[in-house]
């Protein structure tokens, strides 16, 4: 299989300034993982070959590898930040805990930092001059570099990013919301954010993640979450992909669980020209459950791949994965979604589900549910579908008078509540409605659907 970096000398250019711009106070160890990952993605570069490479079979980052991109090390995230974007989209509550990043860069002045309950939450910096030994335990040690190019390129740029820690025994007592934002500049940049959640045992979080960038701009986002779920522990998350229709964006996520914990995570992705969601977690503790589910919506000319996989390693352990997909225009969307069942992982209960509604007969939705089962007592299932607005449906509210606008909106928006409904913090909820329905087409639909 071959791999391809078609510019690799703006990337090599951009870490020799960064190495230049780092703390001279950071540790040996934190440089000697950033040479490493750079070493393993010039072996790798970007995976544009898709025949014989699964993971990447649908979807084309040959635009994505060519493009050049510059970077901000050296301005100011508080000099003209555009905050005025995220109280747009209600992201900026002033109930939880916020800490923002500004093209990479931490932003003091839109950060809102913690009481001191025994919760940290700060930037990957501050954390490693402060106590560097959890960081150094965890960081790198769930999102491996060694087999993806993307995420060995983000941990050689590593520098700074979002840490929250939660101690045993603890409880956030306020949401944490972890937002990036891209700004418009003169030239296209990348950005690199990095997110270490540690919560210990018997503990309990409720974190957001949101990226969100300018509407008409060409950037490159390239995230990694590493998240470990102690034992006993319940951690609600929430991922917001809200860039511009023209950006790039490749999100890879990995989360540990240890015995007897929950995990839950609500994806919403607006379309990109190419958007990608890697989001993998393992169920490694007898009793741990996950819940992960997602929406996503794409229009004309926009890609968006989600790669979901659950992993359980012990017995006793659910997960239910269910993901929901609105196409419109000549739009394109992934999914490949994974359960494996490791031997001896008896009474393993997974559920696997992908729906998608397409709204023009030049959407395109390729489906890969996939059970690996290797355990002999389980109880699993998983199913994909893909289909237009129904006619009866449609027939039903237009002969009660509605507007075929009204009446394909009402549809859309009742196939996409189920998702929307379980968020359970009432201003995230709020939000993520309101930007559900600004993104929902204006446009009568045909019985049929096509248009």
């Amino acid at each position: 299989m071959t791999q391809s970096l078609t510019k690799p000398a703006s990337y090599s250019a951009a870490l020799d300034a960064l190495r230049r711009s780092r703390d001279r106070s950071a540790p040996p160890w934190l440089a000697e993982l950033s040479d490493h990952a750079w070493a393993r993605f010039t072996q790798l570069g970007f995976p544009t070959a898709r025949r014989g490479n699964e993971k990447w079979k649908y979807t084309n980052v040959a635009p994505l590898a060519r493009a050049a991109f510059g970077h901000a090390w050296d301005l100011d995230p508080d000099q003209d930040p555009d905050a005025g974007r995220l109280r747009h989209f209600g992201l900026l509550d002033e109930a939880w805990i916020n800490l923002v990043f500004v093209d990479g860069r931490y932003s003091s002045s839109l950060s809102s930092r913690p009481p001191g309950n025994g919760v940290t939450v700060t930037t990957l910096a501050e954390a490693i001059a402060n106590d560097g030994e959890t960081v150094r335990q965890h960081l790198a040690q769930y999102a491996g570099f060694q087999d993806d190019g993307f995420t060995a390129l983000n941990t050689a740029f590593l520098s700074d990013g979002a840490f929250v820690h939660v101690p045993s025994g603890h409880t956030s007592q306020q949401p944490v919301h972890l937002v990036f934002l891209t700004t418009i500049r003169e030239q296209p940049r990348a950005a690199y954010p990095r997110t270490l959640i540690v919560v210990e045992e018997n503990a309990a979080l409720t974190v957001a993640e949101t990226y969100a960038g300018p509407s008409d701009e060409q950037y490159f986002t390239n995230a990694v979450t590493e998240i470990s779920v102690g034992g006993g522990s319940r951690v609600e998350h929430h991922r917001l992909s809200l860039e511009g229709s023209n950006s790039y964006h490749v999100g890879f996520g990995r989360v540990w669980q240890g015995p007897d914990s929950s995990f839950s995570s609500i994806s919403l992705a607006l379309g990109n020209t190419l958007g990608r969601n890697d989001f993998e977690v393992l169920l490694d503790g007898p009793g741990s459950s996950c819940d992960l589910s997602g929406l996503y919506l794409t229009a004309e000319g926009q890609h968006v791949d989600n790669l979901i996989g659950i992993e359980h390693a012990k017995p006793h352990t659910s997960s239910q994965l269910d993901y929901k997909g609105i196409l419109d225009g000549k739009s394109r969307a992934v999914f490949g979604g994974q359960v494996l069942v490791r031997k001896d992982a008896q009474k393993v209960n997974a559920q696997q589900a992908d729906r998608n509604l397409l709204l023009s007969d030049q959407a395109e939705i390729d489906n890969k549910p996939s059970l690996l089962i290797y355990a002999d007592d389980v109880k699993c299932s998983h199913g994909a579908t893909a289909g237009h607005v129904d006619q009866d449906s449609m027939f039903y509210l237009k002969s009660r008078g509605l507007s075929p606008e009204v009446a394909s909106r009402m549809l859309i928006h009742a196939f996409a509540r189920e998702i929307i409904d379980a968020v359970s913090l009432d201003s995230l909820r709020e939000s993520m409605e309101a930007l559900f329905l600004d993104a929902i087409p204006s446009k009568p639909l045909p019985f049929g659907g096509k248009s």
